[in-house]
C-alpha cells in the first residue's frame, strides 16, 4: 500500500493534476515537453524509439511533438497500454538484452532520428548502488543509440548525481558534437535525477 503522505504530495502536484486534466498517462510528460521545447530534442516527422517507456507519458508527449509525420516506438520491459495511433508501436524487452536492439531496427520505418531513455532501476534506498544501477542503465541505451542513430541524430538519457555521471558524459562526448545536462521544471528539485541531452550524432567516430 503507499503511504498516505506520498499520496496527499502526489495529489497536490500541479504537473500530477495538469497531466489527469490533458489525458497524459504521468507528469513526467512535461519533462520531456519542457526539454523539447526548450532544447528542441524533436521535431515534427521524427522516428523516436523511448526505451523504459511505461506507463507511457515520455511516449504520448513524443507522439505530440513528432505528430501524424512522425513515429514513437514505446519499450519497457513492463507491458503497456495500446496508445490509439497507427504510427505509435509498443514493445516489451530489456534494454540489457542484446538482441532488443535487433527487436527494435525491425520495427523502425526509417533511420532512427531520436532514441530516448526515461529508464529506472528499481530503488534500493542505498544510493551507491542506486546510482550504479541508472548509469548501467544510461549505459545500455547509450549503446543502443550508438548503434541505431542516423548521422545527426539525438540522445536524451536520464542519469542521477554520483561520482560515476562524469565519466558516462565523458563516454556521450565521444560520439556526439554537442551535450549538455538538463533539468526540466518539471522535474521536482529535490530529486536527484537530471537528464543528458546528446545532439547531432557523430556516425563517422561511432566507438
Amino acid at each position: 500500500m503507499l503511504p498516505k503522505r506520498w499520496l496527499r504530495e502526489r495529489e497536490r502536484d500541479p504537473y500530477h493534476r495538469l497531466a489527469k486534466r490533458e489525458g497524459y498517462r504521468s507528469r513526467a510528460a512535461y519533462k520531456l515537453l519542457q526539454a523539447a521545447e526548450k532544447n528542441k530534442v524533436l521535431r515534427r516527422g521524427d522516428v523516436v524509439v523511448d526505451l523504459g517507456a511505461a506507463p507511457g507519458g515520455w511516449t504520448q508527449a513524443a507522439r505530440t511533438i513528432v505528430g501524424e509525420e512522425g513515429y514513437v516506438l514505446a519499450v519497457d520491459i513492463k507491458p503497456m497500454q495500446p496508445f490509439g495511433f497507427p504510427n505509435v508501436k509498443t514493445m516489451i524487452a530489456d534494454i540489457s538484452d542484446p538482441k532488443t536492439l535487433d527487436r527494435i531496427m525491425e520495427c523502425l520505418p526509417k533511420n532512427l532520428d531520436v532514441l530516448l531513455s526515461d529508464a529506472s532501476p528499481n530503488l534500493s534506498g542505498v544510493w551507491e548502488v542506486d546510482h550504479a544501477r541508472q548509469i548501467d542503465l544510461a549505459a545500455a541505451s547509450l549503446a543502443m543509440a550508438v548503434k541505431s542513430l542516423r548521422s545527426g541524430g539525438n540522445f536524451f538519457v536520464k542519469v542521477f548525481h554520483g561520482d560515476l555521471l562524469k565519466g558516462f558524459i565523458d563516454e556521450v562526448k565521444k560520439n556526439f558534437e554537442s551535450v549538455k545536462i538538463v533539468k526540466p521544471m518539471a522535474s521536482r528539485s529535490k530529486s536527484s535525477e537530471i537528464y543528458i541531452l546528446a545532439k547531432s550524432f557523430r556516425l563517422a567516430y561511432a566507438s
